[in-house]
């Protein structure tokens, strides 16, 4: 299986590690119910940043997006929102190799988000969390986490970095690929390049959306942001060069050295025991960015996980029936990761004291602290 396989395998739920238990697709696949009080609305926006050439498609003159908005709704609407088109999920489910799956399958997941339920709220009221997905994935992996903090009274927008997901869906039913998954070498600087055109998308989002419906509610100096994998990396990337951005999480990503010569802004690290506990070789670059941040800070690993345990693509593998080898039940793992996310927000957004940064939590025994406001404590497990 070659590495586009591989990430595409792992996002559709493959345990490419070994072979996969067999498939018997649920009847209903699923995203959590949000744990807000507050319905959640949803719109699609197309934005097009006519300032620079497509990074990966250099003969486009522009950079063309799509990004999705989630927001806080007074009542729900009729009209559930699709986690992704039929077309985008046969794609991803060819391309992963995984045609004993209906094609369809990734589009029929139930959502909880209404396409016609209006914004609620007071001008300038709610914080904007900004949400970035893995290499290779759509922004839609992030929707159970983007529906979950809309119900506690965010506005969510998650970005697709057009050729960084294997099919993106544009408003005149154009559907792009992943070009730059067929780049040949995937070195220190193709994942800057990666990293740096992502913190260029974000900044672009945050300077169009003052112009878009359902943005009237945004507080413009509270932003955060959140990214998994590549994500997480381009978090660092544009709090770097986005001073809007007041606090941010990586989400078992590397990272690609961005933060030199330093952040103080609020960041935690946040991922897989096996792989990011200080001490451990892909915690490298985790243990090079530390001593960097200079504000608020923590890193945090979770025991059992795997890389998407922390997206909704965990949860839908394990519905369909489908073992990625995870310790943590995905309900679990999905159930710590919003938890956290949203903790970290309402503390550095909203002033809200929290415990599950200051020591172990009973609620959650399966996250590891294993760093504080000094420096990462080397230690394997609990």
């Amino acid at each position: 299986m070659n590495s586009i396989r591989k990430v595409l395998a792992v996002l559709v739920g493959l345990a490419v590690a070994g072979p996969a238990a067999p498939v018997h697709a649920a009847a209903d696949p699923h995203l959590p119910t949000p744990s807000g009080s507050r319905p959640v609305g949803t719109t699609t926006l197309h934005l097009t940043d006519t300032s620079r050439p497509d990074p990966w498609v250099p003969n486009i003159g522009v950079r063309e997006m799509m990004v999705s908005l989630w927001h806080p709704a007074r009542v729900p609407g009729t009209r559930r929102a699709a986690y992704l088109t039929p077309t985008e999920s046969r794609l991803l489910l060819e391309d992963a190799g995984l045609t004993d799956l209906p094609s369809d399958l990734l589009s029929t997941v139930r959502t909880n988000a209404w396409t016609d339920a209006a914004p609620a709220g007071r001008r300038h009221g709610s914080p904007l969390i900004v949400l970035s997905p893995g290499f290779g994935k759509p922004r839609s992996e992030l929707t159970g986490l983007a529906e979950d903090l809309a119900s506690h009274g965010y506005v969510v927008v998650a970005v697709e970095h057009t050729y960084e997901s294997v099919a993106t869906t544009f408003p005149d039913w154009r559907v792009t690929t992943c070009a730059a998954c067929d780049h040949p070498i995937r070195d220190t600087a193709f994942w800057r390049k990666a990293t740096q055109g992502r913190a260029a998308d974000v900044s672009f989002v945050l300077d169009q959306l003052p112009r878009r419906s359902g943005a009237a509610l945004i507080d413009p100096d509270r932003i955060g942001m959140s990214g998994q994998s590549v994500g997480g990396a381009a978090t660092q990337a544009a709090m770097v060069t986005d001073p809007r951005i007041r606090a941010g999480i990586d989400v078992d990503g590397l990272t690609a050295g961005e933060v030199s010569p330093g952040l103080a802004r609020p960041f935690l690290f946040l991922g897989r025991q096996d792989n990011f506990s200080p001490g451990m070789p892909a915690a490298d670059t985790w243990e090079r960015d530390w001593p960097l941040l200079t504000g608020w800070k923590r890193w945090l690993v979770v025991d059992g996980a795997v890389h998407s345990s922390f997206t909704d693509l965990a949860l839908i593998a394990e519905q369909i029936g489908i073992d990625l080898g995870a310790e943590l039940r995905a309900p679990r793992g999905t159930a710590i990761t919003l938890r956290y996310v949203r903790a970290f927000f309402d503390l550095h957004l909203r002033n809200r004291p929290t415990p599950l940064f200051t020591g172990p939590s009973a609620a959650c025994p399966e996250s590891i602290r294993s760093g504080s406001a000094r420096r990462p404590v080397r230690q394997g497990g609990r």
